[in-house]
Parts: structure tokens; sequence; C-alpha cells
């Protein structure tokens, strides 16, 4: 754990879709300037968790606590306003806006022109490709371009946790390093991270600390040094 204060508590959550339990009895925490990965098995409750953290899933039991006050019945907008965002997997950006709009509505609850211009500026130091491509329809960019993009809009919104869904699905394995550096390069810059992703190893390179997540249930939470040399984990997890 970090010597930070606790930004983030989820308090044995119980998410529902329907009659089905997604999420039984969920807990964990991440201490600000953190980096903290979430790892299992598709189906496992990633995404689900990450969801029901932002508010666009409730929880029927349970609490989230952001910088010590609940959030478990607070809007999705005003989550996004207190300083949670998600970066949802499959990118999500509006393909016929510009790369500038779809950056821009990520500052959608900023209202400081000047804020947005430094936020902005500080995109750009991360991902100088976007700023030659500002005018370019997003949909048109490649797709670790858009994977780029999504992360950059996210960042527009001046997070202090941000929550990163499967960042490098579909991309090639030179690109999964790029964007790999790029959040890791993020999270040095002091952002907080819950990182889910598929490539467990690359996760746990950025992370110190890891939360294994199977069957709507956490069932094992070490440092990530501890898991990367767990032969049993390592062969269920990481491929071996």
């Amino acid at each position: 754990m970090s010597d930070g204060d606790i930004l983030l508590t989820v308090e044995e959550i119980y998410t529902y879709y329907g009659l089905i339990c997604a999420l039984q009895g969920v807990s964990l925490n991440i201490a600000e300037g953190e980096a903290v990965a979430l790892i299992g098995p598709n189906g496992a409750g990633k995404t689900t968790l990450l969801q029901t953290i932002s508010g666009t899933l409730r929880p029927k039991k349970g609490d989230i606590l952001f910088e010590g006050r609940s959030i478990t019945k607070t809007p999705p907008h005003e989550i996004v306003r207190r300083g949670i965002v998600q970066v949802p997997e499959g990118r999500q950006i509006y393909p016929h806006f510009t790369v500038l709009e779809n950056l821009k509505l990520g500052a959608y609850v900023e209202g400081n022109g000047l804020v947005i211009k430094d936020r902005l500026e500080m995109v750009f130091s991360h991902f100088p490709r976007l700023k030659e491509r500002l005018a370019q329809k997003a949909g048109t960019l490649s797709g670790g371009e858009q994977q780029m993009l999504a992360i950059a809009r996210g960042l527009m919104a001046g997070p202090k946790l941000l929550l990163l869904d499967e960042p490098s699905l579909g991309l090639s394995p030179q690109l999964v390093d790029e964007t790999m550096d790029i959040i890791k390069n993020i999270h040095l810059s002091g952002t907080t991270i819950l990182l889910v992703d598929q490539n467990a190893y690359a996760a746990l390179e950025i992370a110190k600390r890891a939360y294994i997540i199977e069957g709507g249930r956490i069932i094992m939470h070490e440092e990530s040094a501890t898991l990367l040399s767990n032969e049993e984990v390592r062969k269920k997890y990481f491929g071996g």
C-alpha cells in the first residue's frame, strides 16, 4: 500500500444485472498517487466494477467512498466533476467529430477556457500525434490513434482517478507498448489509475498492486511482484 491518503474505497458492493449478481461483496482501495491493476478472465466483473465506481451502474448493497465521502448515489456527471473519469472499453469516441471537438467534449464539466487550454497542452505533451490531427475526423484515425484520443479525452476532464478499461485491446504489439508507456507517464505525472487490461504483464509493469477478480469476487490481492512470482497465478492469468 502506498503511503498516500486513501482516495477510493469500495466496501462490500453487490451489483446486479436484473436477477444476476455480477459483483458479490467486492472490496478494494486505492491510495492517492497509486496505479492499481484489476485482473481476471472475461466475464469476471471487471467492467462492471468500473461502471459501478463511475456511477453508470448502481450497487444494491455496499458503499463507495471517494475522498472520504460516499458517491454510491451520486449521479455520473457529478462523479466526473468530483474527479473520477472512466475511459471505456472500445474507445467510444465520436467518429464524425474532429479530434479537437472530441477533446473539448472531454472537458464539458470545466467552464474555464484557460483551464481547458492548459489541459490541451498537457494532453499534447502525452500525445503529440493528436496535435497534428486536430482538424481530422476522429473516425478516420488509426485504431491506435483512436485509443490515444479516448485516453486524451479522459484526461481533459482533469481526473483525480482515471479508470482505464482495456486500453490495449485490439492493438498491435508495438502499439500496446507505446500505449502502456503513455499510461505509465500519465501515472508518473501524478494521476491515480485503476487499470483493467487483458495484457496482465503490461498492466503489472505500471501497477505496484493488483486485485484478481473471478466470478464477481475478489479472490486475491497482492503486490505485482508477488503475483508474477506465483507459478499458479502465472499459469492461470498470465499465460504461464
